[in-house]
């Protein structure tokens, strides 16, 4: 009796062992999470993949980032099949009661959507919004139109035609674009409108930013609108724009930041481009990490929302490092506050997160 008693608690304490060794909590979840996964918005993906790498190096836990746009990224939460979504565009009242439970909208940086072109003497051109609604709108078809002449003083322009090149996929990086116009102009407002996927007037569709990038390097006379960092890694020439103050600004770091220095809502979803700033570059936007407030749904466990939380007060904190090596601006401190105020806010099972 006495050799059994001494197997049976050899036997518990080796089951224990063997619990802690597996990671496994009473709950039936992995205490240790190693991985989280993503997936959406192209406009951000230099970015993140260099994030997500320094990430790894300084906690262990790796981020599969899958760049599919934003359309894609907002399917994929909605589906469940991610811990998180990105996008450019923030969801719309409707959008967010489409997805079942409220959604919290962590910026992560800002960005520049940029009018990338190919012309043989690559010269450094300004445009304004009515000039780009033309051309988007195909009334603008040669690059010597005298529209864009009298914008550019000085300047040899080419008789050659205008190819439009935009998203073929659901794109915050198309609604940031199209929200500008729409700003601009009425008669792209009432015919075209804004969104993540428009009915393009005129023009070639290139899937993702890269996509979008690769078909204006290809294609003699095109102009296509993209994120900075795939203009600068391409070595593609980029146009200053009009702003708002009626200054022609070119992207950067600093006129990026400019545009953001608004009034932010405490769900920080907010439009920043066509900003009043003297300095501030009329195309730039926030983009955005989605998660959902209540992380208790499906079968995620309490360990996977503590890593998708500490995840997300990385990137606000220590993750801000990255930013301007990638050529996007770091977040202002206000946002930095309220976002991290929204992370706080998650709850698994009703309950704050620890």
């Amino acid at each position: 009796m006495k050799n059994k008693r001494h197997v049976s608690i050899l036997l518990t304490l080796l089951a224990i062992v063997a619990l802690v060794a597996s990671g496994c909590s009473p709950q039936g979840g992995s205490t240790t999470v190693k991985e989280l996964s993503g997936a959406g918005a192209t406009f951000p993906y230099p970015l993140y993949s260099k994030m997500f790498d320094t990430y790894a190096s300084a906690t262990g836990v790796r981020v599969n980032y899958n760049s599919i746009g934003s359309g894609g990224g907002i399917k994929a939460l909605t589906d469940k099949t991610v811990d998180f979504g990105a996008s450019d565009a923030f969801l719309t009242d409707q959008e967010e009661a489409a997805m079942g439970a409220p959604v919290l909208h962590i910026p992560t940086c800002i960005g520049a959507v940029v009018l990338s072109y190919n012309l043989d003497s690559t010269p450094a051109l300004k445009l304004d919004g009515t000039v780009l609604a033309g051309i988007f709108l195909g009334k603008v078809v040669k690059w010597n139109d005298p529209v864009i002449s009298a914008l550019n003083p000085g300047v040899s322009l080419p008789d050659l035609a205008i190819t439009v090149v935009h998203r073929s996929d659901g794109s915050g990086t198309t609604s940031i674009f199209t929200s500008y116009l729409a700003a601009i102009s009425p008669t792209w407002k009432s015919t075209v409108g804004a969104g993540k996927s428009v009915s393009w007037p005129t023009g070639v569709g290139g899937k993702g930013n890269d996509g979008v990038a690769g078909m204006i390097s290809q294609t003699k006379g095109s102009i296509g609108y993209i994120e900075l960092v795939y203009a600068v890694q391409s070595g593609m020439p980029f146009a200053s724009l009009k702003n708002a103050s009626g200054s022609f600004v070119a992207p950067s770091l600093a006129s990026s930041a400019a545009a953001a220095a608004v009034s932010l809502p405490n769900d920080l979803r907010v439009v920043i481009v066509n900003s009043p700033g003297t300095d501030a570059y009329p195309i730039s936007a926030f983009t955005w990490i989605l998660v959902y407030k209540e992380q208790k749904y499906a079968s995620r466990t309490l360990a996977q929302a503590q890593a998708l939380k500490k995840l997300l007060a990385w990137v606000l904190i220590d993750g801000q490092s990255v930013n301007e090596g990638m050529s996007y601006a770091k977040l202002p401190a206000p946002a930095v506050t309220k976002a991290l105020a929204l992370v706080d806010s998650m709850t698994y099972g009703g309950t704050a997160i620890p």
